[in-house]
């Protein structure tokens, strides 16, 4: 018996099988039973290693094959009738070009496997946020995943009625050709195809697939925000509590931020942070004027490598209890596993990523060749697992934002933090964001990678119409949240970083909250507002920044400093981006943003 009378669930269903083929169908109920039944079936297989379950509870190791380790931005297409409304960012496909080629590949792809149907919801089922999504794929690893990260089962099923729409998902292994590999989105249709790939990043459908590509272009179309941003709450000593969403780059500190651990004073006053999210919002419009946000996902979908009980706690104790690795490295000692960063001490009897036996002595920082885990190597771990997981986790209306949040890795021109004038001088800003490469990375320092609003690879539109859906956003918010832009990576003459990060970057977060509080002033300068030195708390701080040099409050007073000369450099470069790359549809009220630091910078 299918557990749904929605036609349209039942009609993809079959479609999805008469392409594919397989040789039985099973419908994912969301049941503990259904689970560990599945669970069973990994481990027997092969796909799933069961780790030591004293040590590490309901916790199993996944492997891809070494040609299917991350995402695939060139693989990756939005489909649209229109090639300009995809956009000058995005790989653009024809829909009928696009669908002829993945049925061809995915035809036949599942005989004498079995074929999942997973109904899931971004977000709280039955909340005004949630969306459904219907998500056949052939992969265990998937199914169970999907359970992690999101919200899965007959539940969902029941909210879409016997009527209601759903995101279309079609995933296939077929043979993980990284040639005959594609990742596929129609956002005029609804549906996202992924075939020849297991990673998941590329399958788990409703992660960046669906909750941003395809989320930001309903959001255009409905009033609202898809966004690539973490959501976390502040709780004062009175016991007031407000919320900031943030969105980085990567390699930009975004997650630590998310699950960040105040410095010891500040939690002796009261202070409280707690996670609501650590990857993606959605955000609306509430009755009272002000944003509301939600995090869709039920999971954390996090890197490794680097990660520890001093880079991130939270993070780690998240992964202690069923969660499932990926391409980490497996201790034989104890079948628990192992990655770069997460002891000083390498262990010696270990399995590396590929299955292979690993020689620590043979170990290289430099060489990623020789690590034991995939750089990209991952957990997905429930997020009611992180010890500081918001009360407001599951809320039906999400928590109202005071504070929007942009930053980047820059070693000089921008300062530690500095507040916009106003909505749309927050969008420019947001828009103009970029990192620096480091030399390891990229050959060479200084040169900008540009990822505005952290939403480069996930726009599921043409980028001058994202910007612009942000300035019409403002203009549907009485109460808007204040924008400011942080950037923890200055450096001083010799290199070193001159802020230590981490935990202290609650001395920032609490100066924005009380900026936005009216509670503390700011200096006006040619890009906006920047705090005065004194009224950032440095109490009990503890950071050399070089040998013998503790933070002081010059430093403070340095990397708060605004240089006009480096900032008429950068407002050419912003203007050879958006002349150069977006190229058209870039609103107006960004044009008069950048004219207006242009005359500043004079």
């Amino acid at each position: 018996m299918k557990p749904t009378e929605n036609k349209k669930v039942l009609d993809f269903v079959e479609k999805s099988a008469e392409l594919a083929q397989p040789d039985e169908i099973v419908w994912i109920d969301g049941s503990e039973a259904q689970t560990a039944e599945l669970k069973a079936k990994a481990v027997k297989s092969g796909e799933l290693i069961k780790l030591n379950e004293k040590l590490l509870p309901d916790c199993y190791l996944h492997r891809t094959k070494v040609n299917d380790v991350a995402r695939v931005e060139d693989r990756t297409f939005i489909c649209t009738k229109k090639r300009e409304d995809a956009g000058p960012i995005n790989y653009w496909m024809d829909p009928k070009q696009a669908y002829e080629l993945t049925s061809e590949i995915a035809r036949g792809s599942m005989k004498g496997k079995t074929m999942y149907v997973i109904p899931y919801s971004m977000g709280v089922v039955g909340s005004d946020f949630a969306k459904i999504g219907i998500e056949v794929t052939d992969s265990v690893y998937v199914v169970l995943n999907m359970n992690i990260m999101t919200r899965v089962g007959n539940a969902c099923l029941k909210a879409l009625g016997k009527d209601g729409d759903f995101i279309k998902g079609f995933h296939a292994s077929c043979d993980i050709d990284a040639e005959k590999r594609y990742i596929m989105h129609f956002p005029e249709d609804d549906t996202i195809i992924s075939v020849n790939s297991a990673y998941g990043g590329n399958v788990l459908l409703g992660k960046k697939c669906f909750a941003l590509r395809i989320a930001s272009y309903l959001g255009r179309t409905e009033g609202w925000m898809a966004e690539h941003m973490l959501i976390l709450g502040v709780t004062f000593p009175d016991g007031e509590k407000k919320y900031v969403a943030a969105a980085f780059p990567s390699a930009c500190g975004k997650t630590n931020l998310a699950m960040l651990i105040p410095p010891e004073h500040y939690l002796k006053k009261g202070y409280k942070v707690e996670c609501v999210g650590d990857d993606i919002a959605w955000i609306r419009v509430g009755k009272d004027g002000r944003l509301w946000a939600v995090n869709p996902e039920n999971g954390f979908f996090g890197v490794a490598p680097g990660t520890n009980e001093h880079s991130n706690y939270n993070a780690l104790q998240s992964t202690k209890r069923g969660t499932i690795f990926t391409n980490v490295a497996l201790n034989t000692d104890d079948m628990t596993v192992w990655w770069e960063g997460l002891t000083k001490e390498l262990p010696q009897h270990v399995i590396d990523w590929t299955g292979k036996p690993w020689n620590p002595e043979k170990f290289d920082k430099k060489d990623k060749s020789t690590c034991a885990a995939h750089p990209n190597s991952r957990f997905t771990a429930p997020a009611k697992n992180c010890p500081c997981v918001s009360p407001d986790f599951d809320s039906l209306t999400g928590v109202p934002l005071s504070a929007i949040i942009f930053g980047g890795r820059r070693a000089s021109t921008t300062p530690l933090v500095f507040e916009s004038r106003d909505w749309n001088h927050g969008v420019f800003i947001g828009s103009a964001m970029s990192s620096e490469t480091t030399a390891a990375a990229a050959g060479a320092t200084g040169v900008l990678r540009h990822d505005p609003m952290a939403m480069k690879p996930f726009a599921g539109y043409h980028m001058g119409d994202y910007f612009a859906h942000w300035i019409e956003m403002g203009k549907k918010v009485k109460n808007p949240p204040k924008i400011f832009n942080v950037n923890w990576f200055r450096q001083d003459k010799d290199g070193n970083f001159m802020w230590p990060g981490f935990g202290d970057n609650m001395r920032v977060l609490e100066w924005i909250l009380k900026r936005c509080d009216g509670k503390v002033g700011a200096e006006e300068t040619a890009i906006g507002f920047v705090p005065r030195a004194e009224d950032i708390d440095l109490s009990e701080m503890d950071y050399e920044i070089s040998a013998g040099h503790p933070f002081g409050i010059e430093d403070l007073k340095e990397i708060l400093k605004v240089d006009k000369s480096l900032w008429a450099d950068e407002a050419k470069e912003i203007e050879g981006y958006y002349k150069g790359t977006i190229k058209d549809r870039i609103p107006a009220e960004l044009w008069d943003c950048l004219e207006t630091l242009k005359n500043n910078c004079k």
